[in-house]
């Protein structure tokens, strides 16, 4: 045998043996970006304890958002796999046909999304927002709910000099005075309320005709390659919905759940208690039912659609929305408990 021959050989066993010593490959190679906001939910528990990569055996990515047209356009561009959105830009990515499953509904908006006022801009009702200017993060559920209330009071939105503005910046403008009021969340909610007022919120909204929620997509073809990872992301999530539905008084001011939803939120920790009642959240044996995966969240998107539509901030409505919604890893998550 040459001496070429030889190396080749030893080189060749070194390899096989090297392949050994690794192994398959783990689950644990699996690597997730998962773009979250900043919005008071159970979800946020897990995810500061590490339960999801425990769950899903991979290593994750959290990335933090400021409002869910941010977070499509990651998704969009494939550098976020998991995102958290509310039902306006996700019904916008649905109608632009992006390729996203609606796998979990967090919960019917209510009191944690409010319009607030600015003290002394003369500001007591909806019809008072005429001649002024009111930020929002455009194409969010806060940018619905506004535009829905308008139409509902017979307020002309052209009237109303609206901007965009993502939290963080609603909030810095709110404390100049550059603008009268403004539609938002947690923790810039929270942060304005300290100067303004709530004129009303989006249970009122919902009451009205326009309701609006929050959940979690998944890019098609991460979920078709990982449908246990989606799985067991969808199971985790229930769990801690689950927990605090059973024991929602638990969840007080002084107990290690505030305080983990506070340090991911950024939300005051004596307002954690109060925000997590300004959602309806849904456990994962309703997420499955014609309430919601199950018929009534594709109808959501539907009306949602038609409305952004009608208002112009999308260019056309589809025949059909059924494919952006999944019951499938719900149905799994329970089958596997």
């Amino acid at each position: 045998m040459s001496i070429i021959s030889r190396r080749i050989l030893l080189l060749s066993s070194a390899a096989l043996a090297g392949a050994a010593f690794l192994g398959p490959v783990e689950a644990q190679d699996l690597k997730i970006t998962i773009g979250y906001q900043t919005v008071v939910e159970p979800s946020k528990v897990p995810q500061a304890d590490g339960a999801y990569e425990k769950a899903t055996k991979a290593a994750i990515d959290w990335r933090k958002f400021d409002s869910g047209a941010d977070v499509i356009a990651a998704v969009a561009s494939g550098s976020v796999d998991i995102g958290y959105v509310g039902s306006s830009p996700l019904a916008a990515a649905a109608s632009r046909e992006l390729p996203i499953q609606t796998i979990f509904v967090v919960g019917l908006i209510g009191e944690s999304e409010a319009l607030v006022a600015r003290n002394g801009a003369g500001i007591e009702k909806v019809a008072d927002l005429a001649g002024k200017k009111v930020a929002v993060p455009f194409v969010s559920t806060t940018h619905y709910s506004l535009l829905a209330a308008l139409k509902h009071e017979g307020v002309d939105p052209k009237s109303v000099e609206i901007l965009n503005l993502r939290p963080p910046e609603i909030a810095a403008a709110f404390a100049r005075g550059d603008i009268d009021a403004a539609y938002v969340w947690d923790p810039a909610l929270g942060q304005i309320k300290t100067g303004g007022k709530v004129v009303l919120d989006s249970s009122q909204v919902a009451a009205w005709g326009a309701p609006t929620f929050d959940a979690w997509i998944v890019r098609a073809d991460f979920a078709e390659k990982n449908p246990e990872a989606v799985r067991d992301f969808v199971k985790v999530t229930g769990a801690a919905y689950a927990e605090f539905l059973a024991k929602p008084d638990a969840w007080s001011v002084s107990s290690p759940q505030a305080e983990k939803i506070a340090r991911i939120t950024g939300a005051k920790l004596e307002e954690v208690p109060q925000l997590l009642k300004g959602y309806v959240f849904p456990t994962l044996e309703e997420q499955a039912s014609d309430k919601f995966l199950g018929g009534g969240t594709v109808k959501a998107i539907e009306a949602a659609s038609a409305f952004l539509k009608e208002q112009g901030k999308i260019d056309a409505v589809l025949p059909d929305y059924s494919k952006y919604v999944t019951s499938k890893y719900v149905t799994e998550a329970l089958a596997s408990n």
